[in-house]
C-alpha cells in the first residue's frame, strides 16, 4: 500500500510539469532566505554571548589603597547586588598590562616620569546586571562608593548587537514567509492540474469502492515530496555558500566581533527547515484538494 502511494505521488509530480518545478524552487528561495538570516542571526548570537561573558564593568580608585583596604573593598563591593566577581588591578599592574597591550610600542611607556595610570576593581556583572537597565543600576551604586573616581562599563553596544541579531531573524522570517507563501499557491496550482488531470481515474475509483484516503492521500504526499526537495536543495546551497564565503568572513567577524569562526546551521535548524519544507509542500497539497471539493 506505501509502495502504491508513494508511486502516485511521484507519478502525479511528474504529471505537475514545470508548475511542480516552480513550487520547488520557490520553496528553495523561501528556505534558503530564512536559513542564510537563521546563519548569520545564530553568529550575532555567539558574539553577543561572548562579549556578555567578557563584560567587565571598571571603577577607577581616586588613590591607590593598601593590600588590606583592596582587599576590603574587593569584597564590599562582591557583596553588592548585579556583582558576580571582583578583581582588584593596581597601578603598577595596570601599567604592566597596557605595556603588554602596545607591543612593540611599549618602548614609549618607558618615558614616562610617572605611572599616570590608577588602580582600578573590574567588576564581573551577573546576568541580571548585564541588561542596560541592570548595568544602569549596578553603576549607580558602584558610582557611590566613596573610593570611586569614575566608574565606567560598555553594555549598551553589547544590547545594540543583541537588538540586531532579533532584527536579522525577524527580518528573515517575513521575507522567508512571504516567499512561502509563494511556494504553498504554487504547489495547489500543481496539485490542481493533477486533480484535474487525473479526474477521470479518480471517479473510476470511487466506483469500485477505492477508500477516499487511498484516492486523497498521494496528492498531500505530491506536495510534501515538492517541500522535502526544495528544503533539501536550501540546505545544499547553504552548505555550498557557506564553504565558499565563511572562510573569507573569519577576519572581518574577528576584527568586528572577536568571533575567530562563522558556524553552520546547527542540527535543530536543520531539521527545523526540512519539517518546514514537508508542512509548506502539505499545505499546497491541501489546498489544492479543498479547492477542487469547493
Amino acid at each position: 500500500m506505501v509502495g502504491f502511494l508513494v508511486g502516485e505521488a511521484l507519478r502525479d509530480l511528474r504529471r505537475a510539469g514545470r508548475v511542480a518545478i516552480s513550487a520547488i524552487v520557490l520553496i528553495m528561495l523561501s528556505l534558503a532566505a530564512v536559513g542564510s538570516f537563521l546563519l548569520l542571526s545564530g553568529n550575532l548570537g555567539h558574539a553577543v554571548s561572548a562579549w556578555r561573558d567578557r563584560l567587565r564593568v571598571i571603577v577607577y580608585l581616586k588613590q591607590e589603597p593598601s593590600t588590606a583596604a583592596a582587599s576590603a573593598l574587593a569584597r564590599k563591593v562582591e557583596a553588592m547586588p548585579g556583582v558576580a566577581g571582583v578583581r582588584y588591578v593596581s597601578r603598577a599592574e595596570a601599567l604592566a598590562s597596557l605595556k603588554k597591550t602596545l607591543g612593540k610600542d611599549a618602548s614609549a611607556a618607558e618615558h614616562l616620569t610617572a605611572n599616570p595610570l590608577p588602580a582600578s576593581l573590574e567588576v564581573t556583572p551577573t546576568a541580571d546586571a548585564a541588561t542596560p537597565e541592570g548595568a544602569r543600576r549596578l553603576v549607580e551604586r558602584l558610582s557611590a562608593l566613596p573610593e570611586a573616581e569614575e566608574v565606567a562599563g560598555g553594555v549598551e553596544w553589547v544590547d545594540k548587537l543583541a537588538r540586531l541579531q532579533r532584527l536579522v531573524t525577524l527580518v528573515g522570517l517575513g521575507f522567508g514567509g512571504v516567499l512561502g507563501i509563494a511556494a504553498i499557491l504554487t504547489v495547489t496550482t500543481a496539485t490542481t492540474l493533477v486533480l484535474h488531470a487525473r479526474r477521470h481515474e479518480t471517479e473510476i475509483m470511487r466506483l469500485v469502492g477505492a477508500p477516499e484516503l487511498v484516492i486523497q492521500l498521494p496528492l498531500l504526499l505530491q506536495g510534501m515530496v515538492q517541500g522535502l526537495l526544495g528544503a533539501a536543495l536550501a540546505l545544499v546551497a547553504l552548505a555550498i555558500a557557506h564553504a565558499f564565503v565563511a572562510p573569507k568572513l573569519v577576519p572581518l567577524m574577528a576584527a568586528a566581533l572577536g568571533l575567530g569562526r562563522v558556524d553552520f546551521l546547527p542540527v535543530l535548524q536543520i531539521g527545523a527547515i526540512v519539517v518546514a519544507g514537508a508542512v509548506l509542500g502539505a499545505l499546497g497539497g491541501l489546498l489544492a484538494r479543498g479547492r477542487v471539493a469547493a
